[in-house]
């Protein structure tokens, strides 16, 4: 049991890896501080709000108490600041005292390595949780109007569609989605 740890990440949307992940947090520390990184960007990648990816991610660990003190968390924004150091400080700053700074990003892990004890979002989870999905697989599907509402808790799917937060994702940033996926495809 750890009494403290964060982790980053976008949650764009909150996919069920990532649900997975956080309720496997909330299970092995006392307090969780769930950071959405890239808070402060509105584009192809980050394709939801701060506000919104809060509410979702609210309604991902539905029922758990958002406050500390009782296995509880809190939802951080984290910005980009384009530079890495002045990031790693921001975070430090922010987060203070931490038993565990969970990532699986490499440049994270790379920027928060001589601060904190790292480890993997996989290591909160038994084997039978862990599910292979990612935000941008989601996203594509999303951008071509595929069947994405199963790859994210029940909750997060009925708050994007009835807020019509896939049409303004798939007006927005659809083509781009898909061209960055091909891109991805070519290399």
């Amino acid at each position: 049991m750890f009494n403290r740890v964060a982790m980053i990440a976008r949650w764009k949307p909150v996919h069920l890896g990532q649900a997975a992940v956080l309720r496997g947090l909330i299970r092995k520390a006392g307090d969780v501080i769930v950071g959405v990184g890239s808070s402060n960007r509105y584009n192809a990648r980050n394709p939801f709000t701060y506000e919104e990816t809060e509410a979702m991610i609210r309604l991902a660990l539905g029922g758990v108490s958002p406050a500390f003190g009782n296995a509880g968390y809190a939802i951080q924004a984290v910005p980009d600041l384009d530079d890495g150091p002045r990031w790693r400080v921001m975070v430090k700053e922010m987060f203070g005292e931490l038993d565990a700074f969970v990532t699986d990003n490499p440049y994270v892990a790379n920027l928060m390595k001589d601060d904190y004890r790292l480890m993997r979002p996989i290591e909160f989870l038994s084997p039978s949780e862990f599910i292979k999905v990612d935000g941008s697989t989601v996203r594509a599907m999303m951008a071509k109007g595929e069947r994405w509402q199963d790859w994210v808790p029940e909750p997060v799917a009925k708050y994007i569609e009835e807020n019509k937060l896939d049409e303004r994702f798939r007006r927005e940033f659809g083509l781009e989605t898909l061209a960055m996926q091909l891109r991805t495809m070519d290399n």
